[in-house]
């Protein structure tokens, strides 16, 4: 998956936005407001930053070497996964999706049935 891909992927959702609030080679993605998803732009392979549930978020780690602990990030929730071709283009969508849906969750109630 290269980085038009996984933005692509990433604005397909509902709510969603981008924008760059830590300089410009971390892309950021936003579901009202709320990050779910971070891009290191610079990175060499490309990799991202992707909320996880803590358990599955171990799971992960334990079965592919190209997820490690969130770099820069809470480690117990956030994933950061390597796109170095190790990793499904599947998993890879699944990994966003729960990141994105974690973050829907945490929503009030309100803007929650807005989406």
């Amino acid at each position: 998956m290269d980085i038009e891909t996984l933005r692509e992927y990433c604005l397909s959702k509902k709510a969603v936005t981008e924008d760059f609030p830590f300089g410009e080679t971390t892309l950021v993605f936003r579901v009202k407001e709320k990050i779910f998803l971070l891009v290191a732009l610079d990175a060499d392979p490309l990799q991202f930053n992707a909320k996880c549930n803590p358990e599955k978020a171990i799971e992960l780690r334990e079965e592919y070497e190209a997820i490690q602990p969130g770099y820069h990030m809470n480690k117990k929730h956030w994933n950061t996964i390597l796109i170095d071709g190790s990793i499904s283009s599947k998993l890879i969508k699944e990994m966003i999706d729960d990141s994105y849906n974690l973050i829907v969750q945490s929503l009030p109630k309100k803007i929650k049935d807005s989406l």
